[in-house]
């Protein structure tokens, strides 16, 4: 999947749960609730939810967060197998674009040689290039369920925390511009790994926190609270997972083998010249 495609379907992601959030339906969820969304998954959420927060003094806030560090755990296989696929991406970023060359024109027939060999190369070095969108996709039903079962329950939705109430957005921003900063610093981290990071991803770097902090300045603060600790719980895993400055460190210490290979091979096919040298 090209940056341009992934950077388009990560926008229509955000956007669906824009949309989907805000045309839900507004019904209060209750054990009465039918239908596989309302009465299993909303009301599921609604209720471990509420559960987790009993266990901290009916403190709802301090259960969104608990709630959102399990998502994040669960997750975690499929953001290392996600990381792993990333990483091999970019080891085969050069025969990508040798292909590329190779196959310039914008024909038809040009365009199906140039998928077929690019689909061998990632068949051969085991690449999927849709997994990197898979944790997001994981995690868009969860955030419109988390935003639905905060609106259409009561107790949550009238439940303060700290200066919030849950069910109204935050009335000093400060959640939206954190979660906004956090969300910059995730996708920083993840850019700083790549071998080339490009226009569209430069753009994502930006376009992403932005919309974030649109979001979280218009929906219910419940939300925010869950982009923040989930945002604060993927810089840590970066770090760890995928951590850049380990992987640029080891990327400069590669190169600086091979020039010293080749540097040697040289001479061992000059040794006239180094002889004059002496």
């Amino acid at each position: 999947m090209s940056k341009r495609k992934r950077l388009l379907l990560s926008l229509g992601l955000v956007t669906l749960v824009l949309f989907l959030s805000a045309c839900g339906n507004t019904e209060s969820i209750t054990s009465d609730s039918t239908g596989f969304w309302d009465g299993f998954v909303i009301y599921n959420f609604s209720r471990f939810i509420i559960a987790l927060s009993e266990l901290f003094g009916n403190n709802y806030g301090v259960g969104i967060i608990i709630f959102t560090i399990i998502i994040r755990v669960i997750l975690i296989p499929l953001n290392y197998f996600q990381t792993k696929s990333t990483q091999k991406m970019q080891k085969i970023q050069p025969q990508v674009k040798a292909l590329q060359e190779k196959y310039p024109s914008k024909d038809t027939q040009t365009r199906e040689l140039l998928q077929a060999e690019t689909s061998r190369l990632y068949s051969e070095n085991g690449v999927n290039p849709y997994a990197g969108c898979l944790p997001a996709l994981v995690q868009m039903p969860v955030m419109i369920a988390l935003y639905q079962a905060i609106s259409r329950t009561e107790i949550l939705s009238s439940s303060n925390f700290l200066w919030m109430n849950l069910g109204e957005r935050d009335p000093y921003f400060v959640l939206p511009i954190l979660a906004a900063i956090l969300t910059y610093f995730t996708s920083k981290l993840t850019m700083m790994s790549q071998v080339d990071g490009g226009g569209q991803t430069k753009v994502m770097l930006y376009m992403m926190p932005a919309l974030i902090l649109f979001m979280g300045s218009t929906l219910p603060s419940a939300l925010s609270l869950y982009w923040v600790i989930s945002n604060a719980f993927s810089v840590g895993q970066t770090l760890i997972l995928n951590n850049p400055y380990t992987i640029i460190a080891e990327r400069e210490a590669e190169e600086r083998a091979n020039r010293a290979l080749e540097r040697a091979l040289e001479r061992a096919k000059n040794p006239k010249k180094k002889r004059r040298k002496k």
